[in-house]
């Protein structure tokens, strides 16, 4: 088994006691070539969000691979369709981060509607002179409307979250969801229509073909003044450019951003831009959630490699 990064310790303990694992305890990101040649004699792969597992990639895997379990939920870093060709199994680990990853949503869209960034630089580079009147006035989100774009469970979560703050929860998702589970939400069908009403408007939606840089310049234009973009989901369901423009226009009040197009490298004119609250890809990393993704991730090595049943998480290309 080869264990593609450094994982958690609970976990990588699990790892050793039911397989010969391959570790990396230095968590060297490895390219595509080396991760083939580390793979050699193992029957699968533990990866993380950011390994090459292009179609390249996996096609030069040793035919001893069986399958591919990503300590994620999120994907796109696996071409399924390759793996598929190769008789490769590929699994994620879904439902273990959805309250990690709304809370920091909530992070997010405090800290940029409250200029928490802005205002902590300030202490650190010993500015501050006092309290003023006028000084870091941000946005209240009591009464506000919230467009959630995206509402799965990790949506759904960030809208019970925002609830609690008094905000009006508006959503757009492929499907509307029942009674119970809006909540008294607004449903919208068509996504464009929800963006004129967004005081906030939080990405929760996965990144695929159809949402890659789905918030461009022109659905921005569509956000009233003075809107806060959140983004707890994939960088690519932003266009970089279009978003730091509207920012420092001021079209845009602020954003908060978790995720990246490109992470861990950052477009340059997210540091120009002072309203933005920026976190480095957080959204999962409590030590129950790592943990309990780890253990997922397991969970399906172990069906398909020890028990020969099919993984509980297996996704499809």
């Amino acid at each position: 088994m080869l264990a593609t990064r450094l994982f958690p310790p609970a976990v990588e303990a699990r790892l050793g006691s039911g397989f010969d694992a391959i570790l990396n305890p230095d968590d060297q990101v490895h390219d595509g070539p080396t991760l083939v040649r580390l793979a050699e004699g193992c029957d699968g792969l533990m990866c993380a969000a950011g390994d090459p597992l292009n179609a390249a990639t996996i096609e030069a895997l040793p035919a001893s691979v069986k399958i591919i379990a990503t300590f994620s939920v999120g994907y796109e870093h696996v071409d399924v369709s390759a793996a598929a060709r190769r008789g490769i199994v590929v699994t994620n680990t879904p439902d273990v981060l959805t309250d990690a990853t709304a809370d920091i949503a909530l992070l997010c869209m405090l800290g940029a509607a409250r200029r928490a960034q802005e205002a902590e630089a300030l202490l650190r580079q010993r500015q501050w002179t006092g309290w003023a009147p006028t000084q870091f006035m941000g946005t209240h989100l009591g009464g506000k409307r919230l467009g959630i774009f995206g509402m799965g469970r990790i949506g759904q979560a960030t809208a019970d979250r925002a609830r609690a703050f008094g905000m009006e929860i508006h959503y757009s998702n492929r499907s509307r969801l029942p009674a119970a589970q809006e909540k008294g939400a607004t449903f919208h069908a068509d996504a464009e229509a929800m963006l004129p009403l967004c005081h906030f408007l939080s990405i929760n939606a996965p990144m695929t073909p159809q949402t890659r840089k789905w918030l461009d310049a022109r659905r921005i234009g569509l956000l009233p003044d003075g809107a806060i973009v959140v983004n707890t989901a994939r960088g690519g369901v932003v266009d970089d450019e279009a978003l730091i423009a509207a920012l420092k226009s001021g079209k845009l009040a602020a954003a908060g951003l978790d995720v990246f197009d490109g992470e861990p490298r950052i477009h340059e004119g997210y540091y120009g831009a002072p309203n933005t609250f920026l976190l480095p890809h957080l959204g999962s990393g409590t030590i129950e959630t790592r943990n309990a993704m780890g253990f997922k991730a397991l969970d399906n090595l172990e069906a398909l490699l020890l028990r020969s049943e099919r993984p509980p998480n297996a996704v499809g290309a």
